[in-house]
């Protein structure tokens, strides 16, 4: 059973994450429309996505174990529909083309990586097991390694003056989505069966 400073600390720190990713999503769409970024984009729905987690994350706190494992499910699906959508949109590119500004794309990704680097070291000083705030975590450490990926997209765009690295990046996003989306609908299952989260 969490301890009510805890969950007062859990609160805080998911609310702080909520606000840093609600307002990096804004910046990633509008730079991905600019820049004509398919891994902008991607990165940008992906933080509205954690967002939106990190409230029903915010709002499973102190609640029942049910109702925390049910909340987790809801964020793993959200991340697998959110990555359908960029395979979507990446396939619209192909087809249509697209023409990526490298700088841009370079820009922003190394702001967007130093605030989910700040999120990510705010979920692990929680030293939580909750599966709330597991999957918090794994929705900063996706969105940090994507940040990764459009970085160097950004420079062999620049480089080559090819649009293709934008959009294995997008892709790559969009996986990465899938595999973390994938590891917190495991976790909530796993913890259907954990006596102790039954308890809390």
């Amino acid at each position: 059973m969490a301890r009510p400073q805890d969950d007062r600390q859990q609160r805080r720190t998911l609310l702080t994450v909520l606000g840093l990713n609600a307002g990096l999503a804004a910046a990633l769409g509008i730079g991905g429309v600019s820049a004509d970024s398919s891994a902008l984009l991607a990165n940008a729905l992906d933080n509205a996505s954690d967002a939106a987690v990190y409230l029903i994350s915010f709002l499973a706190i102190g609640r029942a174990g049910t109702w925390k494992r049910g909340a987790a499910r809801a964020s793993g699906i959200m991340l697998l529909v959110f990555a359908v959508g960029v395979l979507v949109d990446a396939v619209r590119r192909v087809i249509t083309g697209t023409e990526p500004i490298g700088p841009t794309m370079m820009a922003l990704a190394l702001v967007a990586a130093v605030v989910n680097l700040i999120c990510l070291q705010l979920i692990r000083r929680q030293h939580s097991g909750d599966v709330n705030m597991k999957a918090a975590e794994t929705f900063s450490f996706n969105d940090f390694a994507s940040n990764g990926g459009i970085l160097v997209a950004g420079g062999l765009v620049l480089w080559l003056d090819q649009a293709w690295p934008d959009l294995v990046v997008g892709v790559l996003v969009a996986a990465i989505a899938i595999k973390g989306g994938v590891e917190i609908l495991r976790d909530a299952n796993a913890a259907s069966d954990h006596p102790q989260e039954r308890a809390s």
